[in-house]
């Protein structure tokens, strides 16, 4: 009985390419996908340790899905991933060819010794959404595109935006195959399966289906990735909820601004004021101020006129002035005076003042 079996998974896929029985897969595979960036084919490989040794106890453990190395002791790193942690991945990426790259010296050895390292990574998931190609490739180069040293590349590809109307490299042959494998029928296969090398990996998919313990295996992986699926979720959910609630109370805390109210259009048009629509003098202001200096020196003239001189003959003393808000000018009384009254000097008689008197009764 087919039961379908997804080479993504981990399991599947060490079985596929990670054999020393299957190398021949592992070659077509590397060839197909590292065509752009080897300089002579892959002829040999040796499936070596997937495990990178460490030199000291507090070294960070690496262990890679496939590992190998050519007859022209080219270092080989084949990975499939199916959970893709954005924040993560692209430094474990570099870290992970780092350190494959490093482990080529021993104790004495020169730089000279090193050789190219490729790293392949194959992401069930996206991990760069804002870009739409689907392959990616990585190498050591300054801004005008020259090499720093031609030892590898790290190709990227991402089988969520693999989409080809049709299969016509083998490159496209192996991602397709990896895509859609679960869903393939083994009785009838596409003519892009019509390969040689494609069947063969077909018919370790029917024997991985067909015999129980491998199948156990591959199903308690799945359960495996289902669960770790699930916490993904729940922490991009709390992830995205916790960014919400920083954003909301970063809005709050910023103050508002007052919305002004708009006004109602009035029914008539406003003509515009007189004094607004007339251009102001820069020197109204002085003028003003000469004129109130004007009319206080008048005002103080005229009280002047109206003040008693003294040392004149007949002259009266004036009277206290009004104290209060409507106090008006003193009035000052004058002597009274006739003119048949002649001024008194020190020569006239007694007489003649008594002439005067006695005309003034009649």
């Amino acid at each position: 009985m087919h039961r379908p079996i997804d080479p993504k998974i981990d399991c599947v896929f060490k079985t596929l390419f990670g054999s020393d029985d299957r190398r021949d897969l592992l070659i077509h595979l590397l060839n197909a996908l590292l065509a752009e960036d080897l300089e002579a084919p892959v002829a040999e490989v040796d499936i070596l340790n997937p495990y990178n040794e460490r030199e000291t106890l507090d070294d960070k453990l690496t262990i890679v899905d496939v590992k190998a190395r050519d007859t022209a002791r080219r270092m080989f790193q084949v990975e499939i991933q199916l959970l893709v942690f954005p924040q993560y991945l692209a430094p474990r990426i570099l870290y992970a060819w780092a350190d494959l790259y490093s482990q080529q010296l021993h104790s004495g050895q020169d730089y000279d010794a090193l050789r190219p390292t490729y790293a392949i990574w194959i992401l069930d998931q996206t991990l760069f959404v804002e870009r739409p190609e689907y392959a990616h490739r990585y190498s050591l180069r300054d801004d005008q595109g020259r090499r720093l040293v031609d030892h590898g590349a790290i190709r990227l590809f991402e089988l969520s935006k693999f989409q080809v109307a049709r299969v016509e490299t083998d490159a496209e042959r192996w991602l397709k195959f990896l895509k859609d494998g679960e869903h393939l029928n083994p009785e009838h296969l596409p003519e892009w399966m019509q390969h040689p090398i494609m069947r063969q990996a077909m018919s370790i998919l029917s024997r991985f289906s067909e015999k129980e313990r491998d199948y156990h295996r591959y199903q308690s992986r799945q359960e495996a990735l289902r669960v770790q699926r699930t916490i993904q979720r729940v922490l991009d959910e709390a992830r995205a909820a916790t960014e919400a609630a920083r954003a909301n109370e970063a809005s709050r805390a910023q103050p508002r601004k007052p919305s002004a109210k708009p006004r109602k259009p009035s029914a008539k048009p406003r003509k515009p004021h007189a004094r607004a629509s007339r251009p102001r003098s820069p020197r109204s202001h002085a003028s003003r101020r000469s004129w109130s200096s004007k009319k206080t020196a008048e005002q103080q003239s005229e009280r002047r006129a109206l003040r008693p001189r003294t040392g004149r003959a007949g002259a009266q003393a004036a009277p206290p002035p009004c104290r209060g808000r409507d106090a008006l000018p003193p009035i000052i009384p004058r002597p009274v005076t006739h003119p048949s009254i002649a001024p008194t000097t020190g020569s006239a008689t007694p007489a003649a003042g008594a002439l005067g008197l006695a005309r003034l009764k009649t």
